[in-house]
């Protein structure tokens, strides 16, 4: 699904992603090596019609892993141990843009919204197909973990049993709106 798809059937959900993934400027990306094992790797993510996309250097390790294995995971920056903010994370694929015409509009609204532009032909521009969207949110005094995914349209609440531990999942409605 597009991001727009996110935007137009969950909006609440999606003004936390926009918080979580465009407020830092920057995500952590997933991807998979040639040898199987997963790479960690920081990218710039941008939504351009209707689209979440990822701009990659161009001979870059990771590009080269989406390249051969498109499948993704963009993962909101963590920025303290409470985890007040939350996590949110996009499970999906990737697929490379080639249209120069593509490129370019991503170039002209990145220099005109970030001050730097990227210059054509020297990058990897991906979209991504979201399949999957989940936000954990974590309430420190109680050590309760709040979930939402979508599209399973699921909502629930893991009450902090320990210092290290939840317990099981229970109905919970926060963020979705109903289908």
């Amino acid at each position: 699904m597009r991001w727009a798809q996110l935007e137009a059937n969950q909006p609440r959900l999606a003004e936390v992603g926009r918080r979580r993934l465009f407020g830092p400027g920057v995500v952590l990306v997933g991807t998979i090596r040639r040898d199987g094992t997963p790479r960690i790797s920081p990218v710039e993510p941008w939504v351009m019609a209707g689209e979440l996309w990822l701009s990659m250097l161009w001979q870059s390790a990771k590009a080269a892993d989406l390249e051969r294995d498109p499948r993704i995971l963009v993962h909101s920056v963590v920025t303290g141990r409470d985890g007040a903010g939350g996590e949110f994370k996009i499970r999906g694929r990737a697929s490379v843009e080639r249209d120069p015409s593509v490129q370019q509009q991503y170039a002209d609204e990145v220099a005109a919204a970030l001050g730097w532009r990227p210059m054509l032909g020297r990058f990897r521009l991906f979209g991504v197909d979201v399949a999957d969207v989940t936000y954990i949110r974590y309430d420190e005094p109680t050590g309760d973990q709040y979930v939402t995914r979508w599209p399973q349209s699921r909502e629930y609440v893991r009450r902090g049993t320990s210092a290290t531990s939840v317990g099981r999942p229970e109905p919970h409605e926060d963020l979705l709106q109903p289908r």
